[in-house]
């Protein structure tokens, strides 16, 4: 019984948390790991896209609660993400159309691409904070839980509980099918094939015919589609704040490089790798021990490996461990 308790104390603070975030940070690491694949370059302001996408998803959201329409005990937030979704497109487009189109033609280096989005990902992060605001905004309505902690014990008899949060439980579910489409959009689809022979070959892929603008597109409008998904479900699960999409770029491409970047069964792992270790490393184990070890053993201490303050710091570590022993990452890079 008392293993039983460690164990549900370990998976309501612990696994359950780590599923959900691992699950946000793999989205995120799939439009980066895209753009790399195909367009050769990392995309520095891949988490200030999400932040756009997501403040117009928080906007949309405002208007229809305010019109009565809502999904009941589900998110409204579900129902406004396609409109953030279609203006985080157009304006990825917008940006490819003026300013990355031109340093294609030029053909110019991966480096100058990365500082030039440098440079888009600050005037995107300005866009975002004068149209949303910098204060943090909660924007999960609906219910709030789809198991509470007392159901849990009522119907399990143990001391602790196990709460399973609405944001949580859609996190997951949205996460599958957003992979499995993605998936099936770039195995079984003729646009997908072409996209995955641009990556492969660009100059073989466009003797073949390939229109090289058609898959520069395409690959925007689903790297737009990841990054309001992905921000619209980590705002959902905890709460949005332009200023942390910043901040979370360093996890989403660590995910990326540690699971070997531009393949995208690397960026799902390294998001769910990156997402444990830093729940894990930095949540206090005390209880859980206390339950696990034979009584008398229990620490006095808190069991916390770090502060919950570095915790972006934990996955900058497994990124340099990943670099120095293995730099193509877990699995193969550079390929879809």
């Amino acid at each position: 019984m008392e293993f039983l308790n460690g164990l549900v104390f370990l998976t309501n603070f612990v696994i359950v948390p780590a599923l959900a975030y691992g699950a946000q940070l793999a989205i995120g690491a799939l439009g980066v790991t895209l753009v790399y694949a195909i367009l050769r370059f990392s995309n520095f302001a891949h988490g200030d896209t999400m932040a756009f996408g997501t403040a117009v998803t928080i906007k949309v959201t405002a208007v229809l609660v305010a019109m009565g329409i809502t999904l009941g005990p589900l998110p409204t937030a579900l129902l406004a993400m396609p409109v953030g979704i279609l203006a985080t497109g157009l304006l990825v487009l917008g940006t490819d159309w003026l300013i990355y189109k031109f340093y294609r033609q030029q053909k110019a280096k991966p480096v100058i691409l990365v500082i030039v989005s440098l440079g888009v990902m600050f005037v995107m992060n300005g866009l975002t904070r004068v149209f949303i605001g910098v204060r943090d905004i909660q924007f999960a309505d609906g219910a709030r839980f789809l198991m509470t902690v007392r159901q849990f014990k009522d119907w399990t008899g143990l001391d602790e509980g196990l709460a399973i949060k609405t944001t949580q439980a859609i996190t997951l579910v949205t996460a599958a099918i957003t992979v499995a489409a993605l998936f099936w959009f770039l195995n079984k689809t003729r646009t997908g094939k072409s996209m995955r022979a641009f990556s492969d070959n660009e100059d073989l892929a466009l003797l073949s015919g390939i229109d090289p603008d058609r898959v520069v597109r395409v690959t925007w409008l689903i790297v737009a589609a990841l990054a309001t998904i992905a921000g619209v479900l980590y705002g959902l699960d905890k709460s949005f704040k332009a200023f942390t999409y910043f901040q979370l770029l360093l996890p989403i491409f660590a995910a990326a490089i540690v699971g070997g970047i531009g393949n995208p069964v690397g960026a799902i792992a390294g998001g769910f790798l990156i997402a444990f270790a830093e729940v894990t490393v930095t949540y206090p184990l005390k209880k859980v021990l206390t339950y696990w070890l034979p009584d008398g053993m229990g620490p006095d201490g808190l069991v916390q490996l770090l502060s919950g303050d570095y915790k972006f710091a934990v996955s900058f570590m497994i990124l340099l461990i990943v670099l120095l022993f293995k730099p193509t990452g877990l699995f193969k890079g550079q390929n879809i």
